[in-house]
């Protein structure tokens, strides 16, 4: 088979990152468009990676006959609307999360995605694609920790973007849809169970300016699932150290912890400041593999005709569940789902 030729919306951080992912270390595909609406931008990263096709209007990448997929990476509002136009023009979708700022837009994405059962859809949970948590599951469901009891995962973003974080807060649905979503699905994954309850709690404790969207700079939340495992998550964004994922799953004959120390590598640092290790900057250099991973797993189901484990209905779910979060934290009610 050829090689696939994909478009790929959207030149945020994210986007220019899958953009020169495909283009330089996918050996079945290739970027053959680029669209984004800041054309100094597009037409700066098209030269760099030597993309023929640049379009400024989705309308127009996706009305390109030549394109197998498309990979969109465009802001959150606008991904449930590109992911049904995508399929209707005939294109295999990649869609990085989360899948609707709406619980109405997600089923509306579903509706889109079971009108084309001969495409392929992937949305981007990207943790699921990181070796140490691929590792772990594993040995999880092949019963090594005997019955998982406890699922915790942090994730902390580094206070010195705080103000890119501020900035976005009006927009971003809240921590828990915009941060915890990942650990919410790494909890669904590890545990193959659903929530039964949540309760949330948190504030703004650094940064007031996140109470006037009704958010805050800390938040956590405490959940049963219905397998009667429990579930703790945090989402902060004032870490002084650094970007930080770190996860333990503890069962009844042994515990997984993957990143209980955030090291950047395996190196150790000795000077006037005494012994260190240096932390990941952010969420690109932490999952720098994973997104290549999760891209590759996205051509290869392409190319043998498989769909792929995650669906548009994790998409759901998760955004289900981080609603319900953020619902419980506003109203400091325990909430049954």
């Amino acid at each position: 088979m050829n090689k696939l030729k994909i478009g790929s919306v959207g030149l945020g951080r994210l986007g220019i990152r899958h953009a020169e992912n495909i283009a330089v270390k996918l050996q079945h595909a290739e970027l053959t468009a680029l669209c984004d609406i800041n054309e100094s931008l597009l037409n700066a990263t098209a030269d760099r990676l030597n993309v023929p096709r640049r379009y400024t209007r989705f309308e127009d990448l996706i009305a390109d006959d030549d394109l197998n997929a498309v990979v969109i990476v465009s802001p959150s509002a606008l991904h449930t609307g590109q992911i049904e136009a995508a399929l209707q023009a005939g294109k295999h979708v990649f869609s990085e999360k989360p899948l609707g700022v709406t619980l109405d837009e997600c089923r509306q994405a579903e509706r889109a995605v079971e009108a084309h059962p001969d495409k392929v859809f992937m949305l981007g949970f990207m943790r699921r694609f990181d070796e140490s948590y691929r590792y772990a599951h594993d040995k999880v469901k092949a019963g090594e920790i005997g019955r998982p009891v406890l699922f915790r995962s942090y994730s902390q973003d580094p206070e010195k973007f705080i103000d890119g974080a501020i900035a976005f807060a009006p927009h971003s649905g809240g921590q828990f849809l915009d941060m915890a979503v990942h650990d919410i699905d790494l909890a669904r994954w590890f545990l193959d169970s659903e929530p039964e309850s949540v309760y949330a709690v948190g504030g703004c404790y650094a940064h007031p300016e996140f109470a006037e969207s009704q958010d805050g700079d800390n938040v956590s939340c405490l959940m049963k699932f219905r397998n009667e495992a429990m579930v703790f998550l945090f989402a902060g964004r004032t870490a002084p150290h650094g970007y930080n994922v770190e996860t333990e799953i503890i069962g009844t004959k042994g515990i997984l912890r993957i990143a209980s120390v955030p090291q950047k590598n395996l190196v150790e640092i000795l000077d006037s400041g005494g012994v260190r290790k240096e932390c990941s900057e952010n969420f690109l250099e932490r999952f720098s593999e994973s997104y290549v991973n999760e891209m590759e797993e996205f051509v290869d189901c392409i190319r043998t005709g498989r769909k792929p484990e995650v669906t548009v209905y994790d998409g759901t779910k998760v955004s289900e569940i981080a609603y319900t979060c953020k619902e419980a934290f506003e109203t400091g009610e325990l909430i049954k789902l």
